[in-house]
């Protein structure tokens, strides 16, 4: 076993939520719990999941695979997931990005020198109206990035 115990509690209040037989249907919150307290998923974390839910690891590695909020890799302290989605495009998404990357100093995938930032780009968080959107560690939403609310956040997270 992997992850702690009260990992294994979590995961089982949300197996809870489904019949016997459907134990794969928590899949995702089983992820989302062991990268909360591992920080990522490696392909041992995948494959403990996988055995807990009775399910091949392959199908738990389709799942994490698929969705960005998962990191198959360290990340930094603060993941910043930029919406590029083309409703965030045309509401100036590119622009915000770039400036991110110009600010941080890494393109997308790539994590500050100093371990802080991790930046990614994400897909459709389903805030249009609130363009440019930036997704801190999967859990805070901050909407209507311009160039200055970026360094304002950049700026929290660094303290």
């Amino acid at each position: 076993m992997l992850l702690s115990q009260d990992a294994y509690r979590k995961i089982d209040r949300e197996l809870a939520k489904f019949p016997a037989d459907q134990k794969q249907s928590a899949v995702m919150a089983a992820l989302a719990i062991a990268q909360d307290e591992q920080g990522w998923l490696s392909a041992e974390v995948i494959r403990d999941v996988a055995a807990y839910l009775d399910m091949p690891a392959i199908a738990v590695q389709e799942v994490a695979t698929f969705y960005t909020m998962y990191n198959l890799k360290p990340v930094g302290k603060y993941k910043l997931t930029i919406c590029t989605n083309l409703p965030c495009q045309l509401t100036h998404g590119d622009r915000a990005a770039q400036y991110l990357k110009q600010k941080l100093g890494i393109g997308f995938n790539e994590t500050t020198p100093d371990g802080r930032f991790t930046l990614k780009e994400g897909e459709c968080m389903g805030a249009c109206g609130d363009s440019p959107v930036v997704l801190v560690n999967n859990k805070r939403m901050c909407s209507f990035m311009s160039n200055e609310k970026i360094d304002a956040l950049i700026e929290e997270l660094s303290k």
